[in-house]
């Protein structure tokens, strides 16, 4: 009886081998069973050369980072609601429930991993993230367009965003009523009430 030749393996475009070690690092950060996080195991549970994980990202955070920054670009822009606190609400109630999922919880762990130590790392960092923030400052522009106050970036970020992810980091799930709306109403109510002008 012969042999049947070996099937060829089938070559992994640069978009596919992307998606592919991408998919790899939140399968492994969930598992809590799973390897210890590093390129090997990455690599070979995206079923790619470990080889070519190091000549694309170079490092595990750099890998972490352009993973995290794909992840979370690729929500899609909220809808207006009309008015300031809809929006503030909408985008907390999405964040929440980013969050709570596995996909969110291993998105948190990824950010927290692959913090930058260096000051040049640390702001080609907050770069990356500037395009996340965007979301929050579409936000923001379209309160101002309504005649709306809205309140600064810094005063959304701690009072809105960073609750949710300080949570998340110490592996407390936000509660699952009323956590956004409290939060939204507290921001507005210190000097971001969202008055007309």
């Amino acid at each position: 009886m012969t042999q049947k030749p070996a099937s060829p393996r089938t070559r992994k475009s640069p978009e596919q081998v992307r998606a592919a070690v991408h998919q790899a690092v939140i399968d492994l950060l969930c598992d809590p069973e799973g390897e210890d996080l590093n390129i090997p195991a990455i690599a070979q549970r995206a079923g790619v050369n470990h080889t070519s994980v190091y000549r694309r990202w170079g490092s595990l955070d750099a890998l972490l980072a352009d993973m995290v920054t794909t992840r979370l670009e690729r929500d899609s822009p909220l809808n207006d609601t009309g008015t300031l606190r809809g929006d503030l609400l909408a985008w907390a109630e999405a964040s929440v429930a980013s969050i709570r999922t596995r996909e969110g919880r291993a998105l948190v762990r990824a950010v927290v991993l692959s913090m930058p130590h260096s000051a040049q790392a640390q702001a080609g960092r907050a770069q990356q993230f500037q395009r996340r923030m965007r979301s929050i400052e579409q936000i923001r522009e379209r309160a101002t367009a309504r005649g709306e106050n809205p309140p600064p970036l810094e005063q959304i970020l701690d009072q809105l965003v960073a609750p949710f992810y300080i949570r998340a980091i110490f592996g407390i799930d936000p509660p699952a009523d009323g956590y956004p709306e409290l939060l939204v109403d507290r921001l507005l109510g210190s000097g971001g009430e969202g008055s007309t002008g």
